[in-house]
């Protein structure tokens, strides 16, 4: 044991004399006593800040907003501060789209955070990743701002239109991978997610079999690289800007000439919910 911790021990115990009166049992009684109580407390210290699964499920009726709404219908708010109640946060005005909004006009007026898109793809391509990938990463959470839960297959129900299925099926399973490690990737899982779900959370079993599935599929490198260049915190010191993918977007993306929102497809209506949240139906 180490000096200090021998120095602490005796203390509680009353100092070497007392120690010395005790029974071998007790002594080694008071060591087992020590020791659970030394790792009870290293857990809790590891612990710190970061929340229980049912700690979490506790703050449900004390906020005003269900965290699975998306960003685009409520004030910004941080999933790492999962205690705050920011009630008194505004929603800001809407920049006007166009006539027939293309996809960069909802990069640069709805979709929030875009710059996290921006950077993922940015990120992808400084990695030599293929287009295809960095597209998908330059829309991977698009479904963050309709809603937050299952948003990787709201996102890709979304751009299913508009984009090749290999595209499509990243967006939609890098949700399910993200709570998966693979070393061949040098994919963790995120200590932010301790934050988000508990420290003790385990996925469902739907993602679990998921993830099964995936992980044995011709695509799961796509979906897999779209987590590994996932950013969970921002990097202030870069900027990207959305104009650095154009080239790319017109190539790998099916823009409607009416506009998105206005072509008839199944998905119109989740792109007019973009352009205007506000409607009161």
């Amino acid at each position: 044991m180490e000096t200090s911790l021998r120095e602490e021990l005796l203390a509680l115990l009353g100092g070497e004399d007392a120690v010395s009166r005790m029974s071998h049992e007790d002594r080694a009684d008071a060591l087992e006593h020590f020791q659970a109580e030394k790792l009870e407390a290293a857990i809790v210290a590891r612990k710190a800040g970061k929340p229980s699964v049912q700690e979490l499920a506790d703050l449900i009726d004390t906020r005003g907003y269900r965290r699975g709404i998306g960003n685009i219908f409520i004030h910004t708010r941080s999933n790492k501060r999962p205690y705050e109640d920011a009630t008194g946060l505004k929603v800001k005005r809407l920049a006007p789209m166009p006539k027939a909004p293309t996809l960069v006009d909802f990069l640069e007026k709805r979709i929030n955070p875009s710059q996290h898109l921006l950077q993922s793809a940015n990120l992808a391509r400084k990695q030599g990743a293929s287009e295809e990938v960095v597209l998908a990463c330059l829309l991977h959470d698009l479904g963050v701002s309709l809603i937050r839960a299952e948003h990787g297959y709201w996102g890709a129900q979304m751009i299913e239109p508009y984009v090749s299925e290999k595209v499509a099926f990243a967006v939609r399973y890098h949700q399910p991978l993200r709570f998966f490690p693979d070393p061949a990737y040098d994919y963790e899982y995120p200590k932010g997610y301790f934050l988000t779900f508990g420290v003790d959370y385990v996925p469902p079993p739907h993602v679990i079999d998921t993830y099964k599935k995936v992980r044995d599929h011709k695509w799961y490198e796509e979906a897999r690289l779209v987590t590994c260049n996932d950013l969970y915190s921002f990097d202030p010191e870069v900027v990207v800007t959305v104009d650095e993918f154009r080239d790319l977007i017109g190539k790998h993306f099916r823009q409607p000439k009416e506009g998105l929102g206005f072509d008839g497809s199944p998905v119109a209506h989740m792109w007019r919910t973009f352009i205007n949240p506000d409607a009161p139906l």
